[in-house]
């Protein structure tokens, strides 16, 4: 069925009636005072779905025009008691919205279009604007409620107006839910629009692969990835890459090793150079450049050996030369003092022992034979000790020495003679192990 009404049209001015012509939409819902009803059939249509949401219809329509606003056509006295006729023959092209909402029952629908109204003998083209809603109990019944502007272009003679109707609507033909002109039976994607190519189903992305096989469907990609790019081409598909801008090894998730140590670059704290993973792939500080590295070094200032763990070695050439100045150490006699002349002497044994940081010295006293073994035991401790303790005074670490005596029993000469009792009574320095 359709209604027709003329009066919420606008362009209300001092010759129109306001009996007969509103602000546009004014009292639109009137329907006692101002719509024309012919009650039977009075509006059939035909529609083709042409594709992504657009109908096209043709309308055919009539009805008898009893009211013109709120007066009868016979009180506007235009010659005649009975009512006017009125047909209208439309081409309308409307979208619809079902998709755009997932909806599988509401289908509102905008469109446009133009036709040709008759009103008794007096015919006029109309432009037309539609709004309408469908409401679908099944995919192939439902009902149609539509609301239509049709502005005449003779105005002389044309009549503006709004054509209401409502209906009930059957769909036939093949099965298509997501309206993308496959049949649902022939649709690998029956609710979703799709390609032909692809049986219905829809390739997002446009690399060739559908998107029910396409693991990365929002990004072209490759087949050999299933659809996944691999945007630095290292052979990892960008999902499981972890450096995917950058190419890289399969065995660090796709990121590289740069310097070839083992630890990938995103983790390596010195990329460029390699280190062990203990030290987050940096190589660890020599500052001595030993070869010993700092951490396992116990002289990390002074450069030594591997073997006695970063610190040079005391060798048999440095311990004769720590024993030609021990030997000029002199003593008051029969005592345990130091002489003045003797510090030169004794400093240059501190400065020649600072240099091996790690070494410890054993200081060693020795007598002749002259006197009682307790007299010469007491003074070989007693001067030994001296030394120490001198040492000690001007910057030796105590730590790193030790003394005793040993009275006459290792002689280096016989003590038969001055000469070789001179050479007995000494200091020796030698390397504790």
């Amino acid at each position: 069925m359709n209604a027709v009404d003329v009066f919420p049209v606008g362009e209300v001015d001092d010759r129109v009636p306001a009996t007969l012509r509103g602000e546009i939409f004014d009292e639109f819902f009137n329907a006692d005072d101002h719509w024309n009803i012919l009650p039977s059939v009075s509006r059939l249509t035909i529609s083709r779905y042409m594709g992504s949401g657009f109908v096209f219809t043709a309308a055919g329509s009539v009805n008898r025009i009893k009211k013109l606003g709120d007066l009868s056509v016979s009180d506007i006295g235009f010659g005649t008691e009975k009512d006017m006729s009125y047909y209208g023959a439309d081409g309308e092209i409307k979208y619809s919205l079902k998709n755009a909402l997932n909806s599988s029952w509401l289908d509102p629908q905008i469109g446009i279009g133009g036709g040709y109204t008759w009103v008794d003998d007096i015919g006029f083209g109309t432009a037309n604007a539609m709004v309408g809603l469908k409401i679908w109990f099944t995919d192939n019944l439902g009902v149609n409620f539509q609301s239509t502007y049709k502005h005449a272009f003779e105005e002389d003679y044309g009549v503006k107006h709004f054509q209401h109707s409502a209906g009930v609507i059957f769909q036939f033909g093949m099965k298509d839910r997501d309206e993308d002109g496959i049949p649902d039976d022939k649709d690998d994607c029956p609710d979703t629009p799709g390609l032909p190519e692809f049986n219905g189903c829809p390739d997002t992305d446009g690399d060739g692969i559908p998107d029910p096989q396409d693991e990365c469907p929002f990004e072209a990609g490759l087949a050999e990835f299933n659809g996944c790019p691999d945007t630095d081409g290292d052979g990892i598909p960008d999902p499981q890459d972890e450096c995917p801008t950058t190419p890289g090894l399969a065995e660090f998730n796709g990121c590289p090793d740069t310097d070839g140590d083992g630890i990938a670059d995103p983790q390596d704290e010195c990329p460029e150079i390699a280190g062990p993973k203990e030290n987050n792939g940096c190589p660890w500080p020599d500052g001595d450049g030993d070869g010993v590295p700092d951490h396992l070094d116990d002289c990390p200032e002074v450069p030594g050996t591997v073997a006695n763990r970063g610190c040079p070695e005391v060798t048999v050439e440095v311990i004769n030369q720590l024993n030609e100045f021990s030997r000029t150490i002199l003593f008051d006699l029969g005592k345990s003092t130091i002489r003045q002349e003797s510090y030169a002497a004794l400093q240059n044994i501190v400065d020649i022992m600072k240099e091996y940081p790690s070494a410890k010295f054993h200081i060693e006293g020795h007598t002749d034979n002259t006197g009682s073994r307790a007299l010469n035991e007491r003074l070989s401790k007693e001067r030994a000790a001296s030394v120490m303790e001198y040492l000690t005074s001007i910057g030796m670490d105590r730590s790193r020495l030790s003394s005793d005596g040993y009275a006459f029993d290792r002689p280096i000469a016989p003590n038969t003679t001055a000469a070789g009792r001179q050479q007995n009574r000494r200091v020796e320095i030698s390397l504790q192990k």
